[in-house]
């Protein structure tokens, strides 16, 4: 499904997120000029006008009064003063939230009990059109604008949509932070290579290549992961003496460690926000 044409679309808060998703609008979606940006740095929304054509020149209360959809962009600890500014203007609009840690409840209570919200949790990878987005609607979004919504972080990526709130934490500790985890996957391969007598740039582009070459066979492949790993392990060869090592140093339980502490962290913020 794509957004109608006359759908007009408000950001607050215009940063690498947002314009990862003002991108992925832009011409296929809805026109530029049915984009409006509110941030409060000048120089990020001359960038963004002059990158993408969209509104900056805005007052808020225009803005937001006449949008359709009004997505929530900036950092959590932004969040407050913008649902006071925001609040007495919804009528109809949808509400996204795209900042980390704050649930939809406290989200509702700052816009004076509105629930036509969606709240969205995207990963890095979005800023290449690669991401994953964990979603969840209040009662308050209706069917249509659950699929606008899924519209919009459908532009950056996949999307998920969970049936329990709570499951937000377990995205942001599997999804959220797994870019991260794979990263350091990345930087222990590249080192790794150089402790063997590759050289750094060597070690870069094998590192680099080999995680980007496996994640899209598993991605392309039917086959379930554990099955494409047996394939490459020979019993009693180099793969395998490698994967014995990984399995001794409790790889799997350090991995599950990592994302449980990561859903644990998001947990305590949803708590303490």
């Amino acid at each position: 499904m794509t957004i109608r044409q006359q759908l007009r679309v408000t950001f607050i808060g215009g940063g690498n997120m947002a314009a990862a998703l003002i991108n992925g609008l832009v011409g296929r979606f809805t026109p530029a000029a049915y984009i409006s940006v509110i941030d409060v740095n000048p120089q990020t929304l001359q960038q963004l006008s002059q990158q993408f054509g969209v509104t900056v020149d805005c007052s808020v209360a225009n803005a937001v009064a006449d949008c359709d959809i009004l997505i929530l962009a900036v950092k959590p600890q932004q969040m407050t003063p913008v649902l006071q500014d925001v609040a007495a203007l919804l009528q109809h609009q949808l509400v996204i939230s795209i900042a980390a840690g704050i649930r939809t409840a406290e989200l509702s209570a700052g816009l004076l009990g509105y629930t036509a919200i969606v709240r969205a949790m995207p990963n890095m990878p979005a800023l290449i059109g690669r991401g994953m987005t964990g979603m969840f609607a209040m009662p308050g979004a209706s069917a249509e604008q659950q699929l606008h919504a899924d519209t919009i972080m459908g532009s950056v990526g996949k999307t998920l949509w969970l049936k329990a709130e709570q499951s937000l934490d377990a995205v942001t500790g599997v999804s959220g932070s797994g870019p991260a985890f794979v990263f350091y996957f990345i930087e222990a391969l590249q080192k790794a290579a150089l402790e063997v007598g590759l050289n750094a740039t060597e070690s870069k582009l094998l590192a680099l290549e080999t995680v980007a070459g496996a994640a899209q066979l598993a991605l392309q492949s039917d086959d379930e992961v554990a099955l494409l790993r047996e394939r490459v392990t020979s019993k009693g060869g180099t793969t395998f003496a490698g994967l014995n090592r990984l399995q001794q140093d409790d790889f799997c339980a350090v991995i599950a460690r990592a994302v449980k502490a990561a859903t644990n962290r998001s947990k305590e913020l949803g708590d303490t926000s």
